[in-house]
């Protein structure tokens, strides 16, 4: 696959760290690029942010990068975290940088838009954005983790978030936590 990864100023890094560690980029094609607000935040966050080796860094205003071209052919774009603002300027058509030309692309071909925002509560404006995001085609999944699977740090907390991300993407982990019936049969066990 032939991924977009990208952040914004909105808290919750781990998120992108967990995703970014749970890709396998020697069978990916990845693509990272962060805001100077995220890597502010980033920094912030987490004690170091590290990128895998394999995954490739871009510039936040680089418009010569191929993801923001119809024409170049990818698999998904998620953004996460992804601040209300950016939400707002994606719902909008703006395209004044790489990672907001990206998602206009994704949207307009039709290609898998993953938005992860953190922010809450919401505002009546922020609703109306997530809503013009989904009449849009985009996937629109909130950081909000389960609790199934007893999670027992935060980063198992984070993981049960990017679980759902690699699902939307068709990239399933192995660790992910799958919802068991009375029996103790997983839905792929039923099959």
């Amino acid at each position: 696959m032939k991924l977009v990864i990208a952040a914004t100023g909105a808290s919750g890094t781990i998120y992108l760290q967990r995703l970014l560690m749970q890709i396998d980029a020697t069978a990916h094609e990845v693509h990272l690029v962060m805001s100077g607000h995220a890597k502010q935040v980033a920094a912030q966050e987490l004690d170091e942010f590290t990128v895998p080796p394999g995954v490739m860094q871009q510039g936040e205003n680089n418009l010569n990068v191929p993801y923001v071209s119809g024409s170049a052919r990818f698999d998904g774009m998620v953004v996460v975290p992804c601040s209300m603002a950016t939400l707002g300027r994606i719902a909008s058509g703006s395209g004044e940088t790489a990672l907001l030309r990206a998602a206009d692309v994704f949207l307009k071909e039709r290609r898998k838009l993953i938005i992860v925002p953190r922010e809450t509560p919401w505002s009546l404006v922020h609703a109306r954005n997530v809503a013009t995001l989904l009449e849009a085609g985009a996937v629109v999944l909130p950081a909000i983790p389960s609790f199934y699977s007893r999670p027992q740090s935060v980063a198992d907390v984070a993981d049960t978030v990017v679980w759902r991300i690699l699902d939307q993407l068709g990239l399933p982990s192995a660790r992910a936590f799958r919802w068991k019936d009375a029996a103790g049969d997983t839905e792929q066990d039923r099959r």
